[in-house]
């Protein structure tokens, strides 16, 4: 897959693929948008009353609700209304089941190709449904912060089912970083925690019974249940959409008298603080997708590029942090800032543990004879030490 920007090219069997510069990108430059194949919104997120599109994650409230209901202080008001980007006039929902959409043209989108398999095709949400069933037993196995969503895996099959080439569909899923049978047993357990392992079987016989999967039931042995658990757990991406913060962005690029510009700032500074003494770090509406072009993208720890979500729906965007040469691989991290300034050794630890590879970025590679120590493994192994 290339484009006159980017190539997608095999490495080795090993490190797999990896999406290498075909010319120039400068620092802040775009080097591609692109849409996930399909996504779906965590479990536990929708119930919690966080409101997204069920199509693109779009937010369904106001700039102003969201801030209401993270707060718990519904007197808060927001200036410059015209900053918020959420069209309420343009939400629909299914006739049939009440799933919420963005807009006319999601819902038809959605309808079309994923969810007149999977619409309950009831408003009162049948909780002897077998749909509804599986959901819950999920969440029993997947508590916040979320990871997944085994509404991921539904929509995908769902999507076998209503494409007119299945084949076609078939080879773009086969398209993401499959992993051994080992690491496959292992992304798997990790992907529903040690404790649930034994539950795998059951999610698979719940889907059977939720679906029909007469296109795909190679998916549905015992070991490729794992496999598509374990394609979720390789290559699934987050997604985060907020109305709030797209105010933010768009209120901060105003040009405002200077005594207005500090009394916004203050209030906006408020009500993060007040956000986050109320809900912590759960500002967002959250979820995860499947993105073809993003899947091929390595992790380094002096990453050269980085996936952001400017719109505040499932438009993934990969950007530059730094000047790229032509031929230059392009990488981003998948460990966050705080992880990325620790020791060589923690840092691979954490790779290792959650993604299952050794790295050998520059930095790495650098650093290979440092000590095998963090200063807070030091510091915990002298108290452990001195008790």
């Amino acid at each position: 897959m290339s484009s006159n920007d980017f190539q997608v090219r095999l490495i080795n069997n090993e490190k797999g693929k990896g999406l290498f510069a075909i010319r120039s990108f400068k620092d802040g430059d775009t080097i591609l948008e692109e849409k996930p194949i399909i996504c779906s919104q965590f479990a536990w997120n929708l119930d919690y009353g966080y409101l997204a599109c069920d199509n693109c994650l779009t937010p369904l409230e106001t700039a102003e609700e969201n801030v209401h209901r993270l707060t718990g202080n519904s007197t808060i008001i927001l200036p410059h209304a015209e900053c918020c980007e959420t069209k309420k006039e343009l939400i629909t929902e299914c006739s049939e089941c009440g799933t919420k959409y963005c807009s006319i043209e999601c819902q038809t989108d959605a309808y079309l190709r994923y969810h007149s398999t999977i619409c309950l095709q009831s408003r009162e949400k049948d909780e002897s449904h077998p749909l509804v069933q599986l959901n819950e037993t999920w969440k029993q196995m997947h508590y916040p912060p979320e990871t997944a969503s085994i509404m991921l895996l539904v929509k995908m099959v769902a999507l076998v089912n209503q494409a007119n080439n299945k084949e076609d569909i078939l080879s773009t899923f086969s398209q993401f970083c499959h992993r051994t049978v080992n690491d496959t047993h292992e992304i798997a357990h990790k992907l529903l925690g040690e404790k649930f392992v034994g539950q795998i079987d059951v999610l698979r016989q719940m889907m059977q019974k939720t679906i029909n999967i007469e296109f795909i039931e190679h998916w549905f042995t015992p070991e490729g249940f794992k496999s598509l658990l374990a394609l979720v757990g390789t290559n699934g991406q987050g997604i985060g959409t907020s109305a709030f913060s797209r105010w933010v962005k768009n209120v901060s690029a105003l040009e405002l008298p200077r005594e207005e510009r500090i009394q916004v700032d203050k209030l906006i500074d408020r009500i993060y603080d007040d956000m986050e003494e109320a809900v912590a770090s759960f500002l967002n509406n959250e979820g995860s997708g499947l993105y073809i072009l993003q899947s091929s993208v390595n992790h380094s720890c002096v990453p050269n590029a980085i996936v952001e979500f400017p719109y505040s729906n499932n438009v993934l965007v990969l950007k530059a942090i730094r000047d790229i040469h032509p031929e230059e691989e392009i990488c981003i991290s998948y460990l966050d800032e705080c992880c990325l300034e620790r020791s060589r050794h923690s840092r691979q630890k954490a790779l290792n543990s959650l993604y299952l590879f050794q790295c050998y970025c520059n930095k790495c590679l650098s650093q290979a004879n440092d000590l095998d120590l963090t200063s807070e493994d030091e510091i915990d192994d002298n108290d452990d030490m001195s008790s």
